[in-house]
């Protein structure tokens, strides 16, 4: 009985050794089977290469240009590569080595940082802390161009309800404000009541007619200016202007504020985790000055 099953055991242990061999054979020959598309020199480009560059839904005309044109790069990447390594001299071998690594080096920290930052840096910024940044530098926010508050309409040539719109738009009372905001849905478009602050780029460009208008014209305060083109009828009232050189108001820069605010808080921290890099390589006795 124990001969039997030695003889079992043996047998098992060559059909698994056959089927380990047959499975050798194949890798080996779908590893021979696949040709290179290019070589120069020893070196070879496979089709593997290159798959993941190739645009989707592509004929097989421009795919065989972009082919082409990939094996190209790539051949001329590798022949300058390799004149180089002929041609460089021993000391600027050890140059490029020393940049390549420092380059190495610097690409492990700034990943390390940017993971510790996106876990430990506090990212909010309230109304309070932007207020308190904004009054302590205020001389650091004057304006670059010309900041503008207005209102504005936009409807069609057509619209029946041309003259009252009119009408309404420029009038102060509150009545004819209401009979105004009644016809809003029959705008185009329209900015109304609204208190934030614009360049004047960014008018010209919400209102065409005014594309080609002297900043002079439009940089006064006016109740009510009209244009019409072939879009329609557009009217605007410039209510507030804050000339170059001023003190930027407050929500025109918040965001610039908070961005400001991180950017510390940022720093701060990669100073706060050098330092307790340092000290714990000191106690630890990982670092010692001689």
């Amino acid at each position: 009985m124990k001969k039997i099953f030695l003889l079992l055991l043996l047998l098992l242990l060559c059909i698994q050794l056959l089927i380990s061999c047959d499975l050798v054979t194949f890798k080996t020959q779908n590893i021979q089977q696949e040709k290179p598309i290019a070589t120069v020199y020893n070196k070879h480009l496979y089709r593997k290469d290159i798959i993941d560059l190739l645009p989707k839904n592509m004929s097989k005309e421009d795919s065989t240009v972009v082919v082409k044109g990939l094996i190209n790069t790539w051949a001329k990447q590798q022949l300058f590569l390799i004149k180089a390594e002929e041609n460089i001299s021993e000391v600027n071998s050890i140059e490029i080595e020393k940049l390549v690594n420092d380059y190495k080096s610097s690409l492990y920290i700034n990943n390390y940082k940017e993971r510790l930052i996106k876990q430990k840096l506090d990212t909010i910024v309230s109304d309070v802390q932007v207020a308190e940044y904004y009054e302590s530098n205020k001389s650091n926010f004057r304006l670059n161009d010309e900041l503008v508050q207005f209102d504005y309409v936009h409807f069609g040539n057509d619209h029946l309800e041309k003259d009252d719109i009119i009408k309404s738009f420029k009038s102060e009372e509150e009545e004819d404000r209401e009979s105004l905001e009644r016809q809003l849905l029959s705008l185009k478009s329209y900015r109304l009541q609204d208190s934030t602050w614009v360049t004047l780029n960014f008018l010209k460009g919400k209102i065409p007619p005014f594309g080609a208008e002297s900043k002079e014209n439009l940089l006064k305060i006016s109740k009510f200016i009209q244009k019409e083109d072939s879009l329609g009828v557009y009217l605007v009232s410039v209510k507030n202007i804050l000339q170059k050189n001023n003190i930027a108001p407050l929500s025109h820069v918040t965001e610039r504020i908070k961005q400001i605010i991180l950017h510390k808080r940022k720093r701060e921290l990669i100073r706060e985790i050098e330092k307790t890099l340092i000290n714990d390589a000191i106690q630890n006795k990982n670092f010692k000055e001689y």
